[in-house]
C-alpha cells in the first residue's frame, strides 16, 4: 500500500541523510521526497511517499520517532489529507504536417486540466500543472502526442485535514 509520511524535524545538517538512511538500510524505496523549512526556519517538514504493508510502515514510523532531530511523525494515509504535486512540462508547438495549430490544441489541454502556461517561445510552451498523481499522469498523457521536450515533477506535499489532536 502507498503511504504518505510527514516528518517534522529540527532544521540541522545531516537530518535528511539519517531519515533516508533509515529507509535504505532496510531495503525500502522512497517514491518521492520533498523537504522545506517551516515556520521560523528552525524546523523542516519532510514529506515522503513509500510503499509497504501496514506492519512494515508501523515499524518505520517507530524507528523514525527514535531519531534525535525528529519532532513528530505522521502517516497521512491513515486519515483525510490534502496532497499535491507540481509538474512543469515543456511542449513543442511548431506546426507539423497537419494544418492544425498545435499551440491551440495544447492550450485546450491546459484549460481542461486547469493548468497554466508559465513560459512561451515561438516553438514551445512550458506548462505548470498541480494536483494529485493521477491528474498529472493524465495531463502528461494528453500532452505527449504534441512532443514533450522536457518534464520535471516535484515530490508530493501533503497535510492532514482538520485539527490534529
Amino acid at each position: 500500500m502507498r503511504h504518505i509520511i510527514s516528518v517534522l524535524v529540527e532544521n540541522e545538517a545531516g537530518v535528511l541523510s539519517r531519515v533516508a538512511g533509515l529507509f535504505s538500510a532496510r531495503g525500502f524505496n522512497i517514491e518521492s521526497l520533498t523537504v522545506a523549512p517551516v515556520g521560523n526556519g528552525e524546523t523542516s517538514r519532510i514529506t515522503l511517499v513509500t510503499l509497504g504493508s501496514d506492519p512494515i510502515i508501523e515499524q518505520i514510523l517507530k524507528q523514525l520517532n527514535k531519531l534525535v532531530p525528529v519532532i513528530q511523525v505522521s502517516d497521512l494515509s491513515e486519515g483525510p489529507h490534502v496532497g499535491r504535486e507540481l509538474m512543469l512540462v515543456k511542449v513543442l508547438t511548431e506546426r507539423g504536417q497537419h494544418d492544425k495549430n498545435p499551440r491551440d490544441e495544447v492550450l485546450n489541454v491546459v484549460r481542461i486540466f486547469r493548468a497554466q502556461v508559465v513560459d512561451a517561445t515561438p516553438g514551445s510552451l512550458i506548462i505548470e500543472v498541480t494536483g494529485d498523481n493521477d491528474k498529472l499522469n493524465a495531463c502528461l498523457a494528453m500532452l505527449e502526442p504534441f512532443g514533450v521536450a522536457e518534464m520535471v515533477r516535484t515530490g508530493q506535499v501533503a497535510l492532514s485535514r482538520g485539527v490534529r489532536k
